[in-house]
């Protein structure tokens, strides 16, 4: 059975002030996204699509896709505001990408087979791929719109310093019901997420389950993100508002078009937001090393 991994990789280096300036976290200049490939070609993933800007494609080619192009088969996606639905365009000038759910769209083309989408800089562990995998080889369905999303408790992925982005969910007879993509932060020793779409803030607790991006759909997913996409292009704000992945999966949920299955996993998240959080990634890293989880030296 094929399996297929959607990086979304268009933002990465950002935040560090470019892809060459990326900081390593692995002991011979492995970054977070080679353990999470590593981890994927371990838990039956052959394919890997990595969706970037055009003009990293080089710089990520040489810095990240060559060194794994001998262990997993490797492809090049563009998020590129040009890549829209038929008949659409983008008459604005925006330099941000629009967005996660954009993010998946424009590796459409890619990608026939059951796929996961994670994102570029969170460490997901090995587990979560390994039950990923299962997943997706007990419902192999390629026309299905049974779709499948591992959680993480919110008090665990959450950083003390400043708010990050996370989808807030709610969750029914392991079902997913509800996701709210918020800006979550820890105020006065309570978890606070507003709503990037409604502006509602609202108390969570600690161990309340939050989507860290890490989604496993059919291509059928492709039809709804074309779908939104459109209303998302007619409706919104281009030049500041971002078409979110978590809001089609919401939708799709809300409409009975399909379902979305909650997955729990004893892997344990990282993730690089900020400059101090890579000696935490890179102490952990260095756990698993010592443990026999990972070579010194990935490939």
């Amino acid at each position: 059975m094929n399996l297929t991994l959607v990086v979304m990789a268009a933002g990465i280096g950002s935040r560090f002030g470019g892809l060459k300036q990326l900081t390593p976290v692995g002991p011979s200049g492995e970054f977070i996204i080679d353990y999470s490939i590593y981890d994927a070609i371990y838990a039956g993933f052959n394919k890997v699509v990595f969706v970037i800007k055009k003009e990293n494609l080089e710089d990520f080619k040489n810095t990240i896709g060559n060194r794994m192009s001998e262990s997993i088969k490797v492809e090049y996606a563009f998020q590129d505001s040009n890549t829209l639905p038929l008949g659409y365009s983008l008459n604005i000038e925006r330099e941000k990408p629009l967005g996660t759910g954009h993010a998946v769209y424009c590796a459409k083309d890619f990608v026939k087979e059951p796929f996961v989408v994670i994102t570029a800089d969170d460490f997901y562990g090995r587990d979560a791929f390994v039950t990923a995998a299962e997943f997706l080889k007990n419902n192999y369905d390629v026309n299905s719109n049974k779709y499948g999303m591992v959680a993480y408790s919110i008090g665990k992925v959450i950083n003390d310093k400043a708010p990050v982005k996370r989808g807030m969910c709610n969750v029914i007879d392991g079902k997913l019901s509800t996701i709210v993509e918020s800006s979550v932060e820890k105020k006065d020793d309570k978890i606070i997420a507003t709503s990037l779409n409604s502006g509602n803030v609202f108390e969570v607790e600690e161990d309340a389950p939050a989507s860290m991006s890490f989604f496993i759909f059919t291509p059928t997913i492709f039809t709804f993100l074309e779908r939104d996409l459109k209303e998302f292009l007619q409706n919104s704000d281009l030049t500041t508002k971002e078409f979110f992945l978590p809001d089609v999966v919401d939708k799709v949920i809300k409409s009975g078009e399909g379902e979305v299955n909650v997955l729990a996993t004893s892997a344990t998240w990282y993730g690089v937001t900020y400059r101090e959080d890579l000696e935490v990634v890179k102490s952990a890293i260095n756990d698993y090393i010592n443990k026999g989880v990972y070579k010194k030296s990935l490939w």
